[in-house]
């Protein structure tokens, strides 16, 4: 469990993929913008939906359902689609959800650990739950989320 990261922020972005709210840290937004059109990236992972330019960067975009092993069936408003930009350390990665929800706001006591299952992979970006509205937020790491090495890796 050492692993799972200490979040010191409290607010996190909600946003839904399939019938799921996910979260990520507020910290972490860079922005959210419309979905548009993607570069492809031959031989790239499954969830690599391509590359974009956004002011002069080059980002990639994953699918968040397919990163989260979801049904890509989308029954949604494909108008509320949209790409959120994560940002960790130098790094600037979108993610595509179905649609962006509220800021929740978490004080750590209530974050309680995944469900089991999806942990054991050394993988899964779930790295906590949180009550909310009758149901749960599923809150992500957004390093393993968009894959990226840790700090002491990238050296």
């Amino acid at each position: 469990m050492s692993d799972i990261p200490n979040h010191t922020t409290d607010r996190w972005l909600s946003f839904r993929l399939g019938g799921q709210l996910y979260a990520a840290p507020l910290d972490q937004v860079s922005e959210v913008i419309r979905d548009g059109e993607l570069t492809p990236v031959p031989g790239a992972a499954a969830d690599l939906l391509g590359i974009r330019h956004l002011r002069g960067r080059i980002v990639p975009v994953l699918d968040g359902r397919r990163r989260l092993g979801l049904p890509e069936t989308h029954g949604g408003d494909a108008h509320e689609v949209r790409l959120v930009m994560l940002s960790h350390g130098p790094h600037l990665v979108g993610l595509r959800v179905d649609a962006i929800g509220d800021l929740v706001h978490a004080q750590g006591a209530e974050i309680a650990p995944p469900p089991p299952g999806g942990a054991a992979r050394h993988d899964d970006p779930v790295h906590g739950v949180l009550p909310w509205q009758g149901g749960f937020v599923a809150l992500l790491d957004v390093r393993r989320l968009c894959r990226l090495p840790l700090e002491s890796e990238a050296a």
